[in-house]
């Protein structure tokens, strides 16, 4: 029996921006592991490095670059070294994202806010703007330097970071939530667009995960969970976070041309059933 998932990553060339947080650093380890040829792409190039270290260090290929997602001369040059070192792109991490505190609120609603305490009529238009571009023009930019090789080669993966503010919207984090759910509205705009060029678009909708731009959000400074983290954890079935290895399986499934030929435009929930609990 042909066996449809597959593990093995030889000659591709996996391309993954925000490499050096944990969720795309976690990726990246991982398809060094499984053979690929990555390019770790950050704008925090140190950060890059040290994945690509611990990649190298393990027997795999792992090269970092400084790249600025929201600058595509940036880009253009980071692609040209990529092509240079590895070749043309495979497949497509779109990783780089994330949230900022100048678009969060401090209560989650209104008749609680306190004097002092930034409230939905303080945030910071400035602030907003970055969210959105770091998290929608941070997928569309790379994909158009990255995705024109695929076109001409007719094959490509690209996977895109959801999320699950995309299906619901959290409190606290109006901007992050709706530039989400403009990346799972994207993807399938791009499943669509690229559908007769060989190329397959999807994405993945992590649940809750302890990362360095949420920590704060969740724990104290001496480490005892937030309120928030209660209120998490009682809406998560499984009563726990998700481990940024666990998104593993669902990532490597949608990148894998046998197991999901046919799978596009979908957006992958791996939440630990966080979107099949209704409250009660």
């Amino acid at each position: 029996m042909n066996l449809p998932l597959n593990i093995d990553y030889s000659g591709k060339v996996v391309v993954i921006t925000g490499a050096g947080g944990v969720l795309c650093g976690t990726m990246a380890k991982a398809f060094a592991q499984a053979g690929a040829k990555v390019a770790a792409l950050d704008l925090n190039q140190e950060a890059a490095q040290k994945v690509a270290d611990e990649c190298v260090a393990n027997g795999g290929v792992c090269k970092a670059y400084k790249a600025n997602v929201l600058d595509p001369e940036s880009l253009k040059e980071v692609h040209d070294q990529v092509v240079a070192d590895l070749g043309p792109c495979d497949i497509l991490i779109n990783g780089a994202g994330g949230n900022n505190p100048r678009a969060t609120t401090d209560n989650e609603y209104q008749h609680e806010a306190k004097e002092g305490q930034k409230t939905f009529f303080d945030l910071e238009a400035s602030g907003v703007d970055f969210v959105f571009k770091l998290n929608f023009q941070g997928t569309l930019l790379p994909t158009q330097a990255f995705a024109k090789d695929m076109v001409e080669r007719k094959h490509g993966v690209i996977l895109n970071i959801s999320s699950m503010n995309a299906y619901t919207p959290l409190t606290k984090i109006p901007a992050y939530s709706g530039a989400k759910a403009a990346i799972s509205n994207f993807t399938q705009w791009l499943a669509t667009h690229f559908a007769k060029t060989g190329i397959r678009c999807n994405a993945i909708a992590p649940g809750f995960l302890v990362s360095n731009q949420n920590r704060a959000l969740l724990f104290n400074e001496d480490g005892t969970p937030t309120p928030r983290t209660a209120k998490i954890l009682s809406g998560t079935p499984m009563d726990r976070f998700v481990d940024s290895e666990e998104l593993l399986g669902g990532v490597f499934f949608l990148c894998d041309d046998k197991a999901a030929s046919a799978i596009t435009g979908v957006v992958l929930p791996i939440d630990a059933g966080f979107a099949a609990y209704s409250g009660v």
